[in-house]
């Protein structure tokens, strides 16, 4: 069905104010929230089969690194970690074309969809051939994105990834990273070739630095004075211990603090991961305006370390969620091992809960819905007029569900259900998952498994 001016009806819906039963949500043709009733009678709407709650924005993706889920799990000296991870990534990324790029990303964004993400923040930072060779159109890799976007029907705000050095102090790259390259010139005109791309199929455009390990200090001023995206700004920052230890020798700073103290980090820009930090930084970051992307299912798979999100949220801090490099993609998984690294670090539980008496998961939900809101450049988000109607509807008839009430649901989609509660999701009021299935699945399945074989042949 169609975006059109219509009614929805939701038996009960999560609303900024709270949980709300006989909720009429009216949409204008654009797909908006133009205005919401309680108390309603369901009056003609179209009746949804189970709570309702805000579809979330996904704050950072690799998307081609789906492809490689999995098989990086074979042990090696017993000292294995995010840099001996990095050499399949590069394997892998050395034998990808456009169309293996696009492939992987729509069965991505698919199964991003079905876990209750309605918008994906694309770090996207393979732009080349392999070796480092150009396509005839240096945007090829991104308007692949983009395609994919659209047959997902997945909301995008796509991020071209800066990426010129190896390490610190403007280290040359080494082979595995040409795919990704550009100087600062090259990376401006990206931008300046995509901006039309990404308005003509409804997307937002931003920008991303790779890492202070990427790019040099004068490089990443010229690109910050020069861009016009007026988008976000993602950079990763503080991942592992080994870039702390290096960012000292080289500046003499840790990581957080040179980016806080160097370059005009405000609301529009997104930390991923600030995974090591002192207290001070901890708190500079939380005061900022900055968003904290956090993936914890990516982080806990590479050994990174723990995000100090107690501290954080105690100073205020904004964070949301990402998959990364997706060996997890749904909402549920990111907020529960969120929580479930809080609680083994400190052997305590219901750790991020604000306040007594309150929901674990629905403080984790209203937290990740405001920042990855946020970092995706989205004004108007969640249930309330002015929002796109992008929903999540759990269901119904789960006796897990049903017998649930008020922030009861929240708790038991996040803690002990996951993505086989999410029935439905409508992105701009449009339904893209319908009983668990996506109208695309099939062909996006062929393509993807084409791509699979060929990658490991």
């Amino acid at each position: 069905m169609t975006p059109s001016a219509r009614t929805l009806f939701c038996p009960m819906a999560l609303l900024p104010g709270g949980w709300a039963s006989d909720v009429a949500i009216r949409l204008d043709d654009e797909g908006v929230i133009a205005r919401i009733e309680t108390g309603a009678t369901q009056a003609g709407g179209e009746r949804l089969a189970g709570p309702v709650v805000p579809a979330l924005a996904n704050l950072h993706s690799h998307a081609f690194q789906r492809a490689m889920a999995g098989l990086a799990e074979t042990a090696g000296s017993g000292e294995d970690s995010f840099w001996t991870w990095r050499t399949e990534m590069y394997r892998t990324v050395g034998r990808m074309t456009p169309d293996d790029i696009e492939a992987i990303a729509a069965k991505l964004y698919v199964e991003m969809l079905k876990g209750g993400f309605s918008r994906v923040a694309e770090f996207h930072y393979l732009h080349h051939a392999a070796g480092g060779t150009p396509y005839a159109d240096p945007a090829e890799t991104s308007l692949r994105i983009l395609a994919a976007a659209r047959t997902a029907g997945i909301g995008l705000t796509h991020l071209p990834v800066f990426y010129a050095h190896s390490d610190f102090g403007g280290a040359a790259p080494g082979d595995g990273q040409r795919p990704f390259l550009h100087d600062v010139d090259g990376f401006l005109a990206l931008l300046e070739r995509l901006a039309p791309a990404t308005a003509a199929s409804g997307a937002r455009l931003g920008l991303a630095v790779h890492s202070l390990r990427a790019a040099t200090p004068d490089e990443m001023r010229a690109i910050l004075a020069h861009e016009r995206t007026g988008g976000p700004i993602h950079i990763h920052v503080a991942e592992q211990e080994r870039e702390v230890e290096a960012c000292l020798a080289w500046s003499g700073r840790r990581p957080v603090e040179w980016l806080l103290g160097e370059m005009p980090v405000d609301a529009r820009w997104c930390a991923i991961h600030a995974t090591h930090m002192t207290p001070a930084e901890t708190e500079a970051l939380a005061s900022s305006g900055a968003t904290a992307g956090l993936c914890p299912a990516t982080e806990a798979n590479l050994g990174d370390g723990i995000f100090p999100a107690t501290d954080y949220r105690g100073f205020g801090g904004r964070f949301g969620i990402g998959t990364d490099s997706h060996v997890a993609t749904d909402v549920a998984e990111e907020l529960r091992l969120l929580e479930y690294g809080q609680r083994l670090r400190d052997r305590r539980r219901s750790r991020l809960a604000s306040g007594p008496g309150a929901s674990v998961g629905r403080t984790l939900l209203d937290a990740a819905l405001e920042g990855g809101a946020a970092a995706t450049g989205t004004a108007a988000f969640g249930l309330r007029p002015g929002a796109p109607a992008d929903l999540v509807v759990l269901d119904g008839a789960n006796p897990y569900i049903a017998t649930a009430k008020g922030d009861a649901i929240l708790d038991r989609w996040l803690f002990a259900l996951g993505r086989e509660s999410i029935r439905d999701v409508l992105v701009g009021g449009r339904f893209v998952v319908r009983e668990g299935r996506h109208a695309a699945d099939a062909a996006v399945d062929a393509a993807f498994l084409k791509t699979l074989r060929r990658l490991a042949a």
